[in-house]
């Protein structure tokens, strides 16, 4: 099979601007090894001294003879970012939230990712069952981490059942493999109401902790539930009382964990002590926010950072009128940050919008699901102040789009109101309401 990887573009002032490498080129190989993939590239171009082979447009081949420091990178960036064509995955989770879609969005939102290269370059999750013994064992030789996992649960066969693959079950014996050659890993656990609750999450908490320290950390996340479920197997919404259940479990095995390994392991998204109305832990019970990007630790990191900032405002009289807007589930952290902000600029006057997602389902409550529609829907005709503060969170990656393809150009014209975009840390949200 021939592998061409194509030049999208060259990095301003690198290594392969300087030995003539162009958009449009292709790589052929690496010290006379084909690159199959995006593995095969990170691993050859870390040595000091290599030998690339180039194709320029007109077919002329340059061998570029490059010394430099271990691990330096080229500045390449190439048309596929996996170098590979992506792997769909094979799954029909019980639980798959691409699945619970309205139709009629853009295809790429129906694309369903499993695929490992994902997992060390994005830090997706990934169910093993997408994985090749080709892909382990590459893995394994580059030593490329951390590798994050979907477990859900370690029993065979009720894995089997919720991911609907009869090699599902089969496919946790990667995680051995893995464990053995000492490679790093952090795993999720999306909990399902009557499946793998109660002692099924305590055997398989159980279960995983064999692997620490490799497996660094574990989060357990609820299931979102949108309302577009017609056909799907039935899930039950938990409560406050379940989520309480859930924690108690987490709890004691954290206490039990950090006794004997120093490190609490297994970790509650945020949404399960919003929903039990428990305090948010403090930031020693998060390890470092290893799970930040599965909602682990975000309310605490965000009102530590808040209280950081804040404490080095001197505060002023000036007047400003602003407004903000969230999804439901952050929405009183952020009221509680701006009451706060209140005593130390009492003529700040905010609006804090919380947006309801009618185009999902009311169940789903974070900020990153509310669409464009929703917002402008429920914010027209309300007091905005002279600038609108929304979360990035609420945009695809890199772009200022909503995940219902309204834009940031139309949310400004339709509202007439100038809007910034706030990143997520305590200190940028302070900055982004008050100046610097």
């Amino acid at each position: 099979m021939k592998h061409e990887h194509i030049v999208k573009f060259v990095e301003p002032e690198s290594i392969a601007e300087e030995m003539g490498i162009e958009s449009g080129d292709k790589l052929i190989s690496i010290n006379g090894k084909v690159i199959e993939d995006v593995f095969d590239y990170h691993y050859y171009v870390n040595d000091e001294e290599i030998l690339v082979l180039i194709q320029k447009a007109n077919g002329e081949e340059w061998e570029l003879e490059i010394e430099k420091d271990c691990e330096e990178d080229l500045g390449i960036v190439f048309e596929q970012g996996l170098m590979d064509e992506y792997r769909s995955c094979r799954n029909k989770c019980v639980f798959c939230f691409i699945d619970q879609m309205p139709k009629g969005m853009r295809d790429t939102l129906y694309f369903k990712d499993d695929d490992s290269r994902l997992s060390f370059l994005q830090g997706n999750y990934i169910t093993l069952t997408n994985m090749s013994d080709h892909d382990v064992e590459r893995i394994i030789k580059y030593h490329l981490e951390p590798i994050n996992i979907s477990f859900h649960t370690t029993n065979p066969e009720l894995r089997c059942k919720m991911l609907h693959n009869r090699f599902a079950g089969d496919a946790l014996q990667k995680v051995d493999r893995f464990f053995e050659s000492g490679i790093q890993m952090n795993g999720q656990i999306v909990l399902c109401k009557g499946m793998n609750d109660g002692e099924e999450l305590e055997r398989t908490i159980h279960d995983l902790t064999k692997y620490i320290p490799h497996l660094q950390s574990v989060s357990v996340v609820p299931v979102g539930l949108t309302k577009y479920r017609d056909g799907l197997c039935a899930l039950e919404p938990f409560c406050k009382e379940d989520a309480i259940q859930v924690l108690n479990t987490i709890e004691k095995w954290q206490r039990i964990l950090y006794e004997t390994y120093g490190t609490h392991f297994i970790h509650a998204g945020d949404e399960w002590y919003i929903l039990a109305e428990r305090e948010i832990p403090g930031e020693e019970q998060y390890d470092g926010y290893l799970q930040l990007e599965n909602g682990v630790g975000m309310l605490r990191l965000f009102q530590d950072e808040f209280q950081e900032a804040f404490l080095e405002l001197q505060g002023d009289e000036r007047e400003l009128e602003v407004s903000l807007a969230t999804g439901v589930l952050a929405f009183p952290y952020l009221q509680e940050a701006l009451d706060k902000l209140k005593e130390k600029f009492p003529n700040l006057k905010t609006h804090l919008y919380s947006i309801r997602n009618d185009f999902f389902g009311e169940r789903i409550t974070v900020a990153g699901l509310v669409t464009g529609q929703d917002l402008i829907g429920q914010l027209k005709g309300n007091k905005l102040g002279t600038k609108l503060l929304l979360p990035c969170n609420m945009f695809r990656d890199g772009e200022d789009v909503f995940l219902d393809d309204v834009t940031l150009t139309t949310v400004k014209e339709t509202l007439q109101v100038e809007v910034d975009i706030v990143k997520s840390s305590g200190r940028e949200f302070i900055e982004a309401i008050i100046g610097e």
